[in-house]
């Protein structure tokens, strides 16, 4: 859990002198375009917020919103064409008496800023981070950018930020290259790189964006701790109004390039005035009742244009819901215990669909002198469970955990080490490739990032017709079109996007083709491994929603794969949670949440986001 601050914010009724200080920045009326050829998008428009010394300011809102590039905007990142800063102003206090307006430097002038007065952490790590060069290297250049130091004393710095931010054996660290850390890691050396110049503000792009809950934590921890030792003031960006629960002393939610509501970070949990607002509220699955669907932001946006509201009026009338959703809070749509029960003893009185029986997955990891492994991972370590027609078993863990490579396992496109995989009693582990490949349409999965998953040289119309085609699927390219088109309305699409390619479309579309992508052959079970993880929330309960719809139309059986506890146990009937490739814990979902039995389950609980 990330709780409220529990002391009293000093940006709420000027208690301490926060508000009376001048802000360390103040964007005023920022307007930033795209040109594309006789195109102009406006992608941030008319946005006025400031900073103040020491405050963590929360900016919200999906893919789109005009998040980033209102960031990127600050520090003169815009690249030109074709983008452009059209209007407004940037002003920044240096702390004493000095404001610049950074709109009007130069360049000169803004690279002597940027990193050292404004640094970045930037949402993936490992597109910031040069693969041919150590981490040390790299922190160690930014070092010497800005401060008058010698290499040797650049090194000792980079070594002490490394132990700061908390990485294990910072010396060893420093000679590592981006590809030997884990995620985690990684982002904590853009951590260490975005404070080594000890700068005024901090801003954090989506830092912890797919990472597991319990990274996610210990990353926000340390930036908090951070902050109090240096002084700085922080400017988060999210999509997940969860995570400045406890982070931000107040909160901007942009919508569509607008800032259309801001406040004290309490007070607009608590009376959020604008349905954008509380559309993204409700997104996440609520962690107190089950619902049968979850509400998504068109919930909550009717189609007339919506208003801007800016701080606090007064509380809006509330609805059915704690957060105003009459409906979808409503009993029609929550699940009752008894209405569970009584499905889980018709599910679980069949024969199950798929069999996993002391199943081993070890990749070499040392050889001796002749070649032979004496060292292995033991990435799945002796797992045993069955999966039921009509189920979704949740699997649920850290990265590194196993949950993956058991998935993969399953498929058979890793090979396990040890242990039987039946599916609908056919021995998968000793299978001929041919007799496999029959059974493989029965068997799908659907994959973390859906933009590496497809082909970016051929339509998304062609990707859902393609495993047609290799399994000898309908007559002729007529039928599969046809088909394909079918598919393409199942998933919320139309037969317009049939000829459009992956790049043409946000990312929880692509998804929905992934979905489409797999649904062409008619599978039994469906592995859906980190299939939301890096989506909007809302985007993520839209995707949620599809799955549970399809599975009622075509009862699938789902595998569904995530480090997010309260998404699994939304979809699942079980739950498995696994940890250094065992089962730690296994039962009914419900129970599992409620009443974790080991520790780890209940750190992994304790570590999911609460907005309240």
């Amino acid at each position: 859990m990330i709780p409220f601050v529990e002391k009293k914010c000093r940006f709420e009724g000027c208690i301490f002198t926060g508000m009376n200080e001048k802000p360390i920045l103040d964007v005023r009326n920022l307007t930033t375009v795209f040109r594309h050829e006789n195109t102009l998008t406006t992608a941030v428009s008319d946005v006025s917020f400031s900073i103040h010394p020491g405050e963590t300011l929360g900016l919200v809102g999906e893919s789109g919103s005009g998040k980033s590039v209102t960031a990127l905007s600050i520090l003169r990142l815009i690249p030109n064409p074709p983008g452009e800063i059209s209007h407004g102003s940037i002003l920044f206090s240096d702390g004493n008496v000095t404001i610049v307006d950074l709109l009007r430097l130069g360049e000169k002038e803004m690279r002597k800023i940027r990193g050292k007065e404004i640094s970045m952490i930037f949402q993936e790590p490992m597109t910031s981070l040069n693969p041919v060069f150590t981490v040390g290297m790299q922190v160690k250049e930014a070092i010497l950018q800005h401060l008058p130091v010698s290499k040797k004393e650049a090194k000792e710095r980079v070594i002490g930020l490394f132990d700061e931010v908390k990485l294990p054996g910072p010396v060893e660290i420093y000679h590592s290259y981006p590809h030997q850390l884990s995620g985690g890691q990684k982002q904590r050396i853009m951590i260490a790189m975005a404070i080594s110049c000890n700068p005024k503000i901090l801003i954090a792009d989506e830092p912890t964006t797919a990472l597991d809950v319990t990274v996610q934590k210990t990353i926000l921890d340390l930036m908090k701790e951070i902050q109090e030792k240096h002084g700085m003031s922080i400017l988060f960006i999210t999509h997940d109004l969860g995570l400045v629960a406890g982070f931000a002393d107040r909160v901007l939610v942009m919508y569509k390039g607008k800032v259309v509501e801001q406040g004290i970070t309490r007070t607009l949990f608590a009376h959020p005035q604008h349905s954008y607002t509380r559309g993204l509220l409700n997104c996440r699955p609520p962690l107190d009742m089950r619902l049968k669907k979850l509400p998504t932001i068109n919930d909550f946006i009717a189609s007339v244009p919506l208003p801007i509201i800016l701080p606090h009026p007064k509380p809006l009338p509330q609805g059915g819901g704690a957060l105003g959703l009459p409906d979808l809070f409503s009993s029609a749509n929550i699940v009752s215990v008894e209405e569970r029960a009584k499905k889980h003893r018709i599910l679980y009185s069949g024969t199950p669909i798929l069999r996993v029986s002391r199943v081993k997955t070890y990749f070499p990891v040392r050889f001796n002198l002749f070649g032979t492994p004496v060292g292995y991972t033991r990435a799945v370590d002796d797992v045993t469970f069955e999966v039921y027609p009509g189920e979704t078993l949740g699997i649920v863990g850290e990265s590194g955990c196993g949950k993956t490579t058991l998935g993969r396992t399953i498929l058979r496109l890793i090979r396990a080490t040890s242990g039987k995989i039946s599916f609908e009693g056919r021995n998968l582990t000793e299978m001929p490739a041919k007799e496999l490949r029959d059974v493989r349409k029965h068997l799908q999965i659907i994959f973390q990032d859906p933009y590496s998953s497809l082909n970016p040289r051929i339509s998304c119309g062609s990707a859902i017709m393609e495993p047609m085609i290799v399994h000898g699927l309908y007559l002729n390219p007529h039928q599969r079109r046809e088909k394909a088109i079918e598919l393409l309305e199942k998933v919320g699409l139309d037969e317009s996007q049939f000829n459009r390619y992956p790049h043409e479309f946000s990312g929880g579309q692509r998804q929905r083709i992934c979905i489409a992508r797999v649904l062409a052959v008619n599978p039994k079970l469906i592995i859906c491994d980190e299939s939301v993880s890096a989506l909007d929330v809302s985007i993520q309960a839209q995707v949620l929603n599809l799955l549970n719809d399809l599975k009622q139309t075509f009862n699938f059986t789902y595998m569904f794969i995530s480090h997010d506890l309260s998404v699994v146990r939304f979809m699942s009937d079980r739950l498995i949670v696994m940890k250094d490739g065992k089962i730690e814990e296994m039962g009914e979902a419900d129970s599992i949440y409620s009443n974790p039995q080991s520790e780890y389950t209940k750190r992994l609980l304790a570590a999911i986001p609460k907005v309240s």
